[in-house]
């Protein structure tokens, strides 16, 4: 059975800035989003007309998050994009045109953290580049948008188990409380784990860490998604 590496904590951000790379082929995105977040406190690492100026750009360096405009003129593929900029170890948020949905479920499938339309207020940008930072799952109009109006974005066949296992376990309680809590074995909770992830990959949707977990679970019903604010997303 694949064992699975759990992610690293969460950066401290209480004792440091958000750390941001930009990649939009517009010059004066780049630009607004660079000193949007200079004024909110953040540092811009690097900013870039394409995804692979941007990580030549920051090699060596940490970012925290990627904000990324889904076409960018050298026709680069999103998944692409998506894939090369997570590799840096950075978060992805998708900044770009609300209704190109076929484009934001393409990035969310290839692990970008969430999606904020170019009409957003600046301030709301913000926030979504600081709950990403955190390890948040940012769960708005766009992402549902996204899912909902594409059949090809399967849910996975989760047993009423499985779903009990996934649902603490997102939560964010340690694998060995999940076990406790329903009266199982550790070792029967790390399988309903595996098989859980195993379920996710058949369907194109990987959860390799707990923060990908939570983004499915979050995506299926499973959890209540979060607001860009830090809130549960309930009225």
């Amino acid at each position: 059975m694949t064992t699975v590496t759990e992610p690293a904590a969460a950066p401290d951000l209480a004792h440091r800035p958000v750390r941001v790379g930009i990649a939009d082929d517009h010059e004066s995105v780049r630009l607004g989003i660079k000193a949007a977040c200079e004024n909110t406190g953040f540092v811009v690492v690097f900013a870039a007309a394409t995804v692979r100026e941007l990580v030549d750009g920051i090699a060596g360096r940490e970012v925290d998050v990627i904000v990324l405009d889904l076409s960018l003129g050298d026709g680069s593929l999103v998944t692409d994009n998506v894939h090369l900029a997570r590799g840096t170890g950075a978060s992805v948020l998708v900044h770009s045109i609300a209704d190109r949905v076929a484009l934001v479920r393409e990035a969310l499938a290839a692990g970008a953290a969430g999606v904020i339309p170019k009409s957003s207020p600046t301030t709301t940008v913000m926030a979504a580049v600081a709950s990403v930072a955190r390890g948040d799952v940012l769960n708005n109009l766009e992402w549902a948008t996204a899912i909902d109006a594409d059949r090809d974005f399967a849910k996975a066949q989760l047993g009423r188990r499985e779903r009990d296992v996934l649902h603490l376990y997102a939560s964010g309680l340690p694998l060995k409380m999940v076990a406790m809590q329903l009266g199982i074995a550790h070792s029967t909770a790390r399988e309903y784990l595996d098989r859980i992830r195993v379920k996710y990959v058949e369907v194109g949707r990987p959860a390799p860490t707990k923060v990908d977990l939570l983004r499915r679970a979050v995506e299926d019903g499973i959890l209540p998604g979060l607001d860009p604010e830090g809130g549960d997303g309930r009225s």
